[in-house]
């Protein structure tokens, strides 16, 4: 799986004009449908003079499971949400959603020019995203004495985890992120060098945006 890094406030963008419409493509990272729906919102709020905003929207898979979201916004059936929810699902892109927003020029389309449009639109603004790959890991919460947190950050480092937050307290609760294939050493190295007086205890499977380099 893949997916974007553009953000919502910086959306990939690109538009094209069929017989005299325009149809304007964004597309962001969501790492929810309810995110999903505020940016097509704010889209709408970009775009008051628009006739339609179409968009699609696929979220999830760290579990094995993917939740999709479109709508035709007044288009014929068929012919503006899904042609989008294809471009996203052809690409096998998740945590991402895509609105295009199309300013009527007068002239009918029919069912296969609309479906052409919103498909190119679609994938131009795709085209313009920057790419990451999904990795899928496995959220912790620690408990740590005081010292020994420096020593379970360069264990956390050597099996390519991450840290999301941490609370000081009378002990140290932090969030460690650790790619799945890694979780058996992570665990077992925890075990060892703590001698079992520090126990990961696991959260959630988590999708991680990896940048594709260059």
């Amino acid at each position: 799986m893949q997916t974007i890094l553009n953000t919502p406030d910086a959306p990939a963008h690109d538009a094209l004009v069929e017989k005299k419409s325009e149809f304007i493509g964004d597309a962001a990272h969501v790492a929810s449908l309810d995110e999903a729906l505020a940016f097509v919102a704010s889209i709408r709020e970009q775009h008051p003079k628009a006739r339609h905003v179409a968009y699609a929207a696929v979220c999830g898979g760290a579990d094995g499971r993917l939740s999709e979201r479109m709508s035709d916004d007044g288009e014929p059936s068929g012919t503006a949400g899904k042609p989008i929810l294809d471009v996203l699902k052809q690409s096998g892109t998740t945590d991402c959603v895509v609105a295009v927003t199309r300013y009527f020029g007068g002239i009918l389309l029919g069912s296969g020019g609309l479906v052409r449009a919103y498909s190119s639109a679609a994938s131009l603004a795709m085209k313009a995203a920057r790419v990451a790959h999904i990795m899928t890991a496995q959220r912790y919460r620690m408990q740590l004495e005081y010292p020994q947190l420096a020593r379970f950050q360069q264990l956390l480092a050597s099996v390519g985890g991450s840290q999301e937050d941490e609370q000081y307290t009378m002990n140290v609760v932090l969030t460690a992120v650790v790619p799945q294939e890694s979780t058996e050493r992570f665990e077992e190295r925890v075990r060892e060098t703590f001698n079992a007086a520090v126990t990961p205890e696991p959260l959630d499977m988590v999708n991680i945006p990896v940048p594709v380099n260059d």
